[in-house]
């Protein structure tokens, strides 16, 4: 294993590529700015956290890991876990259990378990990403609406006494309900117009991201309205005072056995949900530049990354999506673009880090419910609903579970759902297996058949057994190897009596990576699951009717007739 800037390097780094990463990297330092800030604030520590966490954790996952424009800090997947332990063991305790997760991932990455994160189904990832985006958005409705909760006296929710915020959905909801007559419309409508600019911004431009508008512009325009007219609104200065200029000094904690025992379950929350949240970043990250991350690598530079943020103050970060798509479409090409957002986030925290006490705290509320809003995943969800009833089942136990209770169980009793249902479809499905039929609109047919004369630049790939969500990385690394001449791949499901909701988003994947090298999939043989599945959701339009048949001879036509060739 070794990081992708040494092999970046290796291969000969030019004037060229080092102009394309800094433009990328002082981009992205940009875009990450506010963000950073409003992570660390929904996490329930003070903001200048997240910026010391994006500058550590930011260079460490770009200097060691395995990606080529992977971007690292802090995420909005963090604040529910962060936040609960703050309120129960301080910010010592959240850098016990960060120093621990990170650790467990060096180890995973150590011992090449990259692969085992690909295990997790698809629904799962979908549900806890969608409840986290709930509690998120729900966390920010103090702020957004200006509410100021009286805990002068304890307050007493559901048989328990609170002297502050609690951590959990429900006690946030009902403290708000109470505090509603305390409601700051100054606040409320400052924060309604930056999300209506937020939501709109990409209308004008997308090279400036929309959260740094609305920042600059509430900062400024709430300076004058206080010195005009009088209005007045929580900022982070009146919360949380003065922004350090400068990192801190590394502090090592003390550890106690008792405590490790005690936070060793958000530890492995923590590691868990860093891999989940890397792995898929660098798998997006893949599948818009072509290239492939080392997934070990990966891991071992969040653990770095993990162990070093609280060293310097920080919280626990990974890998983030958004920053990630935003350095890869400003031309970043290799990992100095990641380190070079780092310097320019410590660049913009030395020189102008003092003016951010003036931003409002309904600005960073209204970035907070956009970033939930973008995380939920709406569209995904929309097309998980369309499908069986197995996986409905397991999205809505995980979302509800993650809202409700917690993130970790939400994981473990999903995992056990999800493994459930495939044992009972597998058993349901036997019969079907044996008769080694297929159905296509209505049409059966049977038999194998045992020559194939296949068309040049046609590529035949057979998946023997279920594609679900334990066997998706193996059809995504089969497919990865789809030549540049080739002009067509048929993927023949005779033998595939099940798909589930990862299955059939790695086939969307696939479907995606294909398009992008003008390539067209063509499905032979398919059974009655499957082609159900495709059918309600959609996926049966998207491949193109034409491209599905229930027999090899007829898929072989096909591609000759796409390919021109006999």
């Amino acid at each position: 294993m070794k990081p992708e800037l040494i092999n970046s390097l290796k291969e000969g780094y030019s004037a060229k590529t080092f102009m394309q990463d800094l433009i990328a990297g002082i981009i992205v330092g940009v875009v990450a700015l506010p963000l950073a800030i409003a992570f660390a604030i929904a996490s329930g520590v003070s903001p200048e956290r997240g910026l010391f966490t994006a500058i550590v954790a930011g260079f460490c996952i770009s200097a060691f890991g395995g990606s080529r424009v992977q971007i690292g800090g802090p995420t909005g997947a963090f604040a529910v876990i962060v936040y609960g332990v703050v309120q129960e063991f301080g910010y010592s305790g959240l850098v016990t259990a960060t120093i621990m997760a990170g650790i467990l991932l060096i180890l995973l990455g150590a011992f090449k378990m990259g692969g085992l994160v690909k295990f997790i189904p698809y629904t799962i990832v979908t549900g806890f990403t969608a409840g986290i985006a709930v509690t998120i958005a729900a966390g920010q409705i103090g702020d957004f609406l200006g509410l100021v909760p009286d805990f002068s006296q304890p307050m007493m929710i559901m048989g328990k006494a609170y002297d502050k915020m609690p951590g959990d959905f429900l006690g946030k909801i009902i403290v708000y309900a109470r505090s509603i007559s305390t409601i700051n419309w100054y606040s409320t409508v400052m924060a309604a117009v930056c999300l209506a600019i937020i939501f709109l911004w990409p209308k004008i431009t997308k090279r400036i991201p929309g959260s740094l508008v609305v920042i600059i512009l509430a900062t400024v325009a709430d300076l004058i309205i206080k010195k005009t007219v009088g209005w007045e609104t929580a900022t982070i200065g009146s919360r949380y005072g003065s922004i350090p200029s400068s990192l801190p000094a590394p502090q090592f904690p003390s550890f106690s056995i008792s405590v490790i025992v005690k936070l060793f379950p958000t530890a492995i929350s923590i590691a868990v949900l860093a891999a989940i949240e890397s792995l898929l970043s660098a798998v997006v990250a893949d599948g818009m530049t072509g290239t492939k991350h080392d997934s070990n690598m990966e891991l071992i530079a969040q653990g770095i990354a993990n162990i070093a943020s609280p060293i310097f103050g920080g919280i626990p970060a990974t890998g983030a999506i958004a920053r990630t798509a935003t350095n890869i479409k400003n031309g970043g090409k290799t990992p100095v673009a990641g380190i070079i957002h780092a310097l320019t986030l410590l660049l913009i925290m030395i020189v102008l880090g003092r003016f951010a006490v003036y931003i409002p705290m309904a600005a960073l509320a209204a970035v907070l419910v956009s970033v939930a809003w973008n995380m939920a995943g709406i569209p995904a969800v929309r097309s998980l609903l369309k499908g069986q009833k197995s996986d409905i089942c397991v999205l809505a136990v995980t979302f509800l579970i993650t809202v409700f209770i917690d993130l970790t169980v939400a994981i473990e009793v999903g995992l056990g759902f999800a493994a459930f249902f495939f044992i009972k479809k597998m058993i349901d499905l036997s019969d079907v297996q044996n008769d080694k039929e297929t159905l296509v609109g209505g049409i059966k047919a049977g038999g194998i058949e045992e020559r194939l004369d296949i068309p040049q630049g046609v590529l035949v790939y057979e998946i023997e057994g279920p594609l679900f969500f334990g066997t998706v990385r193996k059809f995504e690394l089969a497919t990865e190897r789809a030549q540049t001449d080739c002009k067509a791949i048929i993927l023949r499901m005779r033998n595939t009596i099940y798909l589930d909701a990862g299955g059939l988003k790695a086939l969307e994947q696939c479907k995606a990576a294909c398009d992008r090298k003008g390539i067209t999939i063509i499905l032979s043989g398919i059974h009655t699951q499957p082609y159900m599945l495709c059918e309600k959701t959609g996926m049966a339009d998207k491949l193109g009717r034409e491209n599905i048949f229930d027999n090899i001879k007829s898929a072989l036509e096909r591609a000759a007739e796409i390919t021109g060739t006999k």
